[in-house]
């Protein structure tokens, strides 16, 4: 057993032969970190806060063991003299707008999770982009597709939408909170019914190319906004014709956590000809929306599901029972799970609520039986945590910019006042570049040239690599991620395409591979074959998440200078007994034959622009 889990809890090892987590069999973890440096590192884990860790004379590891802990997902960072970095060696990290933390996986001592990754079948996970008219610009979503999508191409799926947090990106509800892994288990025990999941970026105020001081909070009002505008009138429609679709209220579904929670019920309610299943999880909404809480007879016949989900030790908890008493008064019927052991405001609870929810929807008898069986909120203490402005200012200060783009240049910022020297390191330059203090402890560089480059980076704080925390676009490298600067303003970065077509990007998370079709004409032709060899450091993700290979496709083919094309990183071994397929003509690129993401570019560009000669 102890074997088992340290081969699920513990990562690849790098030359120095050690693993960074260790989990062992009566639930503690141990963590290493190495660092000559240092001197003072901490480990910051969900279920045990900030731990002080020792340097062990004999191997230099700074390490310490912590819990016993029960069996979920855990992000976690390492606190080096005051700065926090990712764990180098862990692949598994939390995508977020903002803090960079790696992913603690503690497997189950007894059976298993509902978010395990099992011998079942498993559906297919897509990128999509799309222009938003509501944006004035492209916006982004992830689609999952059950295991039988592809089997039956007459059959038509009910679709989920489902919402991540506040400073989550659209990845957030796949990679921590493991939608896709929870539904193929369900699926695969006849637990739920087949679906489509819909994750939204549900930020796209990040987007927007000219952002007002209004917006330099996380928004908490919904209604008319560009988010619901743009989930309503841009986001559904485009799901609508580009997947099979049953586009009625009893076959849409939309929840969310945290501000998502907020906003897939306050769009959900608005638009009840649109839903009937509504799940909030560690969340509330608003309590004037037209239309909806005056008439309870209407509104409880309306929804064939209203789930809320809190942790009695959320900070939220009070004005999510505060809600929940609302809607009692109001007479509108709704579910209430509360939980006391997932350490409040937490993506364990947020995994749990949806492993409780998935079962229920579009199942009309289940949803019957548990809106049937709901009770009321319970009754106020006068002690529950409540949500304030002040809470709101302390947990999201006002963020640096970087990087910041300019006609001068880019400028990349690292605030680190206790550090005595920063440094910005590329992948395009060849050598460190020293970065300036201010008063405030901020330090900034600007580069004037290699504006339009794609590139690699990350600071430097006393010889230690950190992701820049400002840039949510972090590099899927197998060890230390970097950020990734991509200026918006390129021809080959989405934030400036415009309304054009665009094809789709498929991860196959079984055979860790990648596929990506342009959108077709309205005359198909057979298209071209490109495949992209990940480099020693890259995975499946890498030529799409740095490379832009989906962009510069969509970019080219729109411009008629390149064909239609199938681009993948498959070694399309298949193709091998496919009669059909031996005499197709496969153009390969290897990473590893450049030194730079930009070279690589534009070796694709070049191949790309000669499949129309």
């Amino acid at each position: 057993m102890i074997a088992v889990m340290m081969a699920v809890c513990g990562w690849a090892q790098s030359s120095t032969d050690f693993q960074s987590v260790v989990c062992h069999a009566d639930g503690t973890v141990t963590f290493n970190y190495q660092n000559e440096h240092a001197k003072q590192v901490l480990v910051d884990v969900q279920f045990a806060g900030r731990k002080e860790m020792k340097r062990d004379a004999r191997t230099g590891l700074w390490t310490v063991t912590v819990g016993p802990a029960a069996s979920d997902m855990y992000p976690y960072c390492f606190i080096v003299d005051g700065v926090s970095v990712m764990d180098p060696k862990n692949a598994q990290y939390f995508p977020n707008e903002g803090f960079k933390n790696s992913l603690l996986e503690i497997p189950a001592r007894q059976g298993s999770l509902a978010h395990d990754i099992r011998q079942v079948p498993h559906g297919r996970l897509e990128y999509i982009h799309y222009y938003s008219k509501s944006l004035g610009g492209t916006n982004s979503a992830v689609v999952y597709t059950p295991p039988t999508y592809m089997m039956d191409r007459e059959k038509r799926y009910p679709v989920f939408y489902l919402i991540s947090g506040t400073t989550d990106t659209e990845e957030v509800y796949y990679k921590v909170g493991r939608v896709n892994y929870i539904l193929d288990n369900l699926l695969a025990e006849k637990a739920a019914k087949e679906m489509i999941v819909v994750l939204p970026y549900g930020n796209p105020y990040k987007l927007l190319p000219v952002k007002s001081d209004s917006l330099k909070m996380p928004m908490t009002n919904f209604g008319g906004d560009v988010f619901s505008r743009d989930l309503i009138n841009d986001l559904m429609p485009y799901i609508e014709k580009n997947y099979r679709t049953k586009n009625d209220a009893d076959h849409r579904a939309i929840g969310g956590f945290s501000r998502g929670g907020n906003q897939a019920l306050y769009n959900g309610l608005a638009n009840l000809d649109k839903f009937s299943y509504l799940c909030s999880y560690s969340s509330f909404t608003s309590m004037d929306i037209p239309k909806v809480y005056d008439d309870a007879v209407a509104t409880n016949k309306k929804i064939n599901l209203f789930w809320l989900g809190v942790g009695t030790d959320d900070f939220l908890y009070g004005n999510a029972r505060d809600y929940m008493e609302f809607l009692d008064k109001k007479g509108i019927c709704s579910v209430k799970v509360f939980t006391d052991d997932k350490f409040g405001h937490t993506w364990m609870n947020a995994k749990y609520f949806l492993s409780k929810t998935l079962p229920l929807l579009f199942n009309k008898k289940a949803s019957e039986e548990a809106m049937s069986n709901a009770q009321p909120a319970p009754a106020a203490t006068g002690k529950e945590q409540q949500f304030t402005p002040g809470v709101m200012a302390r947990m999201f200060p006002k963020p640096l910019v970087s990087p910041e783009y300019t006609e001068q240049g880019i400028t990349f910022r690292f605030k680190a006042p206790e550090a005595q020297q920063v440094m910005l390191e590329s992948e395009i330059m060849p050598e460190p570049q020293k970065m300036e203090k201010d008063e405030a402890g901020v330090w900034s560089i600007t580069l004037t040239d290699c504006l339009f480059e794609t590139f690699k980076y990350c600071f430097v704080v006393d010889g230690m690599r950190v992701a820049d925390p400002q840039n949510m676009y972090l590099s899927p490298d197998k060890g230390f991620k970097y950020s990734i600067a991509d200026n918006p303003q390129s021809p080959f970065n989405y934030a400036s395409q415009g309304d054009i077509a665009h094809g789709r990007v498929g991860y196959d998370v079984e055979r860790q591979e990648a596929w990506y079709m342009t959108a077709m004409p309205a005359q198909p032709t057979r298209p071209a074959f490109i495949q992209l060899v990940p480099g020693k450091d890259d995975t499946m993700e890498s030529w799409f998440k740095v490379g832009g290979a989906d962009a510069i496709a969509d970019r080219l083919l729109a411009d008629g200078k390149t064909v239609p094309c199938v681009i993948t990183t498959s070694t399309l071994e298949f193709m091998k007994h496919a009669p059909q397929m031996s005499d197709l003509r496969v153009h390969t690129l290897r990473a590893d034959d450049f030194p730079t993401w930009s070279q690589r570019r534009r070796a694709l560009v070049k191949l790309l622009v000669s499949l129309k000669k």
